[in-house]
């Protein structure tokens, strides 16, 4: 399966725009709130720039959508069969907190589906890439890159979730898991979480409350590249559809498929 890119120069890009990023980090930097409740700070705009700029030059016929330059209207949109999907830097208010889980996230989308995915987390000096059908790998600093594979399902089972944002759906779920099994909740930030699952250092991630597109792409390829899923509720392949607004629906991220706990995950609250 040929890619329309050198996925070397990609994982370039995604680490010049982490090191973009870097300056910022730990210097208290200043806080935009965008429209949404969402911040932004000048760490956001220096890795955007770089990756559009970047990608440009990669592949200029391929159209870019990035959570700091999102104002492509919808008519225009849907006529992308292909088209980049950024987040410059995800987990920005671990970012401001000095936390070191934040992360740059360079996706490929193909007719509605992610195909290829990068993740930088620039304070580990770490890369992550993949996709489904062409596995996955992860690579710190100069070592040599090393496969990814999701580990069988374990118990107690591992479940990551993040530390800032819940909901009473995925608290009941929570509860309906430790009804059925020993489990350990670990918390996570940014699309780390799908990271975690795809080096097998977790089993499960579900996710109820608010993501955006550009929030998870990348690092479902990651994971699915490394043997796992992400579904949405209706057991299906989570999907990356032109829409108005650019807000997921509820997930579920799992390793290795296990029928039992998806059937459990994917079945109605009792």
């Amino acid at each position: 399966m040929s890619l329309p890119f050198a996925v070397e120069r990609l994982c370039q890009l995604a680490r010049d725009a982490g090191q973009a990023a870097m300056p910022w980090w730990r210097q208290d930097p200043e806080v935009i709130i965008k429209t949404d409740d969402s911040p932004v700070t000048a760490a956001d705009l220096a890795a955007n720039q770089c990756i559009l700029d970047g990608l440009q030059a990669l592949t200029p016929d391929i159209p870019t959508l990035s959570e700091e330059a999102a104002d492509v209207p919808l008519p225009q949109r849907r006529h992308w069969s292909r088209f980049w999907l950024i987040d410059p830097l995800d987990g920005t208010k671990e970012f401001i907190a000095g936390s070191d889980e934040f992360t740059v996230n360079i996706a490929l989308i193909e007719d509605g589906q992610v195909r290829f995915g990068v993740v930088g987390v620039p304070a580990r000096d770490t890369l992550y890439w993949g996709g489904a059908g062409l596995g996955s790998w992860r690579q710190q600093g100069n070592q040599a890159p090393e496969a990814l594979h999701c580990r069988a399902p374990a118990r107690p089972l591992r479940v990551v979730a993040s530390r800032r944002h819940t909901s009473a759906e995925q608290e009941a779920l929570l509860q309906r898991l430790r009804q059925a099994h020993a489990v350990e909740l670990a918390g996570v930030g940014s699309s780390l979480k799908f990271c975690v699952l795809a080096e097998g250092a977790a089993d499960l991630y579900p996710r109820f409350a608010p993501t955006s597109q550009w929030d998870t792409a990348a690092a479902q390829a990651v994971l699915e590249g490394a043997g796992g899923q992400v579904l949405d509720l209706h057991g299906q392949r989570f999907a990356y559809p032109h829409r108005t607004d650019w807000l997921n629906p509820y997930f579920i991220a799992t390793g290795s498929p296990d029928p039992a706990l998806r059937q459990l995950l994917l079945s109605e609250p009792t």
